[in-house]
């Protein structure tokens, strides 16, 4: 039921088998978005190193603010269970070893391989387990779905956390008391207002500053940890497993509930995958394993220390760790971390929405380019105000990060799981692994994030509920949409004239020929499309060229211009065009078309018309979805963006032709 769609008559995608030839050919180098930030591929000493900075800066940010209140809660759970020492050794052991098994060994050493021309993420990965068996899979694609309505979750609850949980430290700041707590949500609130309201012109003049400023946190967390580690050096046994085991077994079930706590310790690790291709695998690994995985482990023991120390700072350590001559600069540091961390969530909803749409699974949404140098600098308004909007109503209701922590983690551990479900595809079919190790990988990883996804269930009750109802939202628009155009495609090809058969029906009896060239789109180029038949029936005329454009998304990132376009004449009249472009692009027609003249075929702008079918649709009661899905369709059709613009084709060049069809 997934593949690689092409654009309908009305710009609708239809869904297409993905074939062998897909991914004949590496991808092209490309300039890179970072989620937005356009960090270039870079060669050299130098080129690597701002690779490695521009990665520190965007894809570390999500899991750099989590010591903000990750142990914070863990201990707090951990407090009504065996208590003493175990209680603190045993909790940091579970956020070390998290970090190293959740993290480095899946997804820094294992995942990692599982890049789809070199880009990741669940849409990318699930792209690439379609392609890697060869046919349609109803299984790979509701995996894939669920994966990124599960990513909205995420990303809605990410910017409150992060942000609210920074401007929360001004409650232990010197000098203040409790004087600025009525304001901590206010001004949370202003902040990521400011920051939604920014992304209209773009993050590239900002996203500069990202990686020195994200790595100046990391150094301070770092620096943090090591100084406070000393006050009860026996910390360190929390490097060893043993201690978290213990645990976990002397707890019972409030070891099970302590885990979801833990679990907030690796929030932001599938970012490691997702921006993979914005920064390439080596400045990602480098950046992890000797910069951020150093930082966050001393900071994590430096605050069990302290804890062990002086068990009062439990209360919210991180703060309590801070000395009061930089409290506020470390304040301000920690609010820029959060800042950073929340806009690269938003921006990969942007880049998540941009490969759902080319793949197929949600209607045109409007996506703007906010940089005319940077490819992934993109804009999409829908999204950016639907998680401004949900990240106020998660401010109002929660109020504190301490609230917030029940709803998180449910969204991502899903999210984990579908990754390891989907990588099953992949090394079984892709890279031919015996069974006994694909059972070996995949069995450990599985079974962690099934616990670490039961024990965040736990937290419905307390607000879980939240990103599982938005998710279950987005599954049943994107469900809706692609049954929706099924049927459409359906119904049109089975009321449809076969192309080849009014061919030969022209020939027997020639039209009047009107001069220029005439392009009709279509999602079916067998098929005669339907403002063809139209201009036919109603105008009574043939354009001298015609030409049957098919618009496509290929299961890879990015397509090269080398093979953008295909042209199959079919008669002196008729020729069919097919024009590719990867699941990581935005189609622009009139571009492609420039293409067409290497191939001997051009076109001349101001002779050629674009006609687009229109195509109508009323709910029927007796056939297809019911009515209330239905409904549901058409107003997702009448609300998707102009297939015009989407296409980015000329307005004055287009004929639009109607026609009727139930559902």
């Amino acid at each position: 039921m997934a593949g690689a769609p092409s654009q309908g008559e009305d710009g609708s995608s239809v869904v297409s088998t993905p074939s062998k030839s897909d991914h004949s050919a590496a991808a092209p180098p490309h300039p890179a978005g970072g989620h937005g930030h356009g960090a270039g591929h870079g060669s050299g000493k130098g080129g690597k190193a701002a690779l490695i900075l521009g990665a520190i800066g965007v894809v570390f940010g999500d899991i750099g603010t989590s010591p903000l209140y990750a142990l914070r809660e863990a201990i707090d759970h951990a407090r009504g269970g065996v208590g003493g020492d175990l209680a603190v050794v045993g909790v940091v052991s579970l956020a070390f070893w998290a970090l190293m098994v959740v993290v480095t060994f899946k997804y820094v050493f294992f995942l990692m391989r599982a890049d789809n021309k070199g880009e990741g993420g669940t849409l990318a990965l699930m792209a690439l387990a379609q392609h890697a068996i060869g046919r349609r899979s109803a299984l790979i694609f509701i995996l894939g779905v669920l994966g990124a309505a599960l990513f909205y979750g995420d990303g809605i609850i990410t910017p409150a956390i992060s942000v609210l949980s920074a401007i929360e430290g001004v409650k232990d700041a010197p000098g203040v008391g409790g004087s600025l707590d009525p304001f901590i949500v206010p001004v949370s609130a202003g902040i990521l207002i400011a920051l939604f309201l920014v992304q209209a012109r773009g993050t590239a003049g900002l996203a500069k500053f990202f990686g020195p400023i994200t790595a100046v946190w990391f150094l301070s967390l770092g620096v943090l940890g090591l100084i406070h580690i000393f006050d009860d050096i026996s910390i360190l046994r929390a490097l060893s497993p043993h201690y978290g085991v213990e645990l976990l077994i002397k707890d019972g079930f409030l070891g099970f509930v302590i885990l979801g706590s833990v679990f907030l310790a690796v929030t932001g690790a599938e970012a490691l995958y997702a921006d993979m291709g914005h920064f390439g695998k080596a400045p990602i690994r480098a950046g992890w394993l000797y910069f951020v995985l150093p930082c966050l482990t001393l900071n994590y023991l430096g605050q069990g220390a302290m804890i062990l120390d002086n068990p009062g700072a439990s209360e919210n350590p991180f703060w309590s760790m801070v000395p009061q001559v930089i409290y506020w600069p470390m304040l301000a540091l920690a609010t820029a971390a959060t800042v950073i961390a929340s806009q690269a969530v938003i921006t990969g909803a942007f880049s998540v929405t941009q490969q759902a749409v080319q793949l197929g699974l949600l209607p045109r949404i409007d996506i703007r380019n906010t940089s005319e140098t940077q490819a992934g600098q993109i804009y999409v308004p829908a999204v950016n105000t639907f998680l401004m909007i949900g990240v106020l109503v998660l401010l109002v209701m929660f109020q504190s990060s301490h609230n917030l922590t029940a709803a998180y983690g449910v969204a991502v551990t899903g999210v984990m799981l579908i990754n390891t479900l989907m990588a099953w595809f992949v090394i079984t079919h892709k890279w031919k692994w015996p069974l006994w190790a694909v059972l070996g990988t995949l069995i450990p990883f599985g079974f962690i994030d099934t616990v670490f996804l039961t024990s965040n269930l736990l937290k419905i009750p307390d607000g879980a509920w939240m990103p599982l109802v938005l998710g279950a939202a987005l599954v049943l628009l994107m469900w809706t949409w692609v049954r929706g155009t099924q049927i459409l495609t359906a119904k049109t090809r089975k009321d449809s004239l076969p192309l080849n058969d009014l061919i030969e029906m022209l020939r027997a009896r020639p039209p009047h020929r009107a001069p220029g060239t005439a392009i009709f789109l279509t999602s079916d180029p067998d098929i005669a499309p339907v403002a063809l038949m139209h201009n036919l029936k109603h105008n009574k005329v043939l354009h001298e060229k015609n030409v049957i454009l098919t618009v496509r998304t290929s299961d890879r990132p990015r397509v090269p211009d080398s093979e953008r376009v295909v042209i199959e004449p079919i008669s002196d009249d008729f020729k069919k065009l097919t024009i590719s472009y990867g699941f990581m692009e935005q189609p622009n027609v009139p571009k492609a078309l420039g293409v067409c003249r290497k191939q001997g075929l051009k076109f001349d702008i101001m002779s050629t018309s674009f006609f687009l079918g229109r195509r109508s649709v009323v709910a029927s009661a007796t056939e297809g979805m019911p009515m209330w899905q239905d409904r549901l369709f058409i107003f997702l059709m009448r609300n998707a963006a102009n297939p015009t613009d989407f296409f980015h084709i000329p307005p004055g060049r287009v004929v639009e032709l109607g026609t009727q069809v139930s559902v």
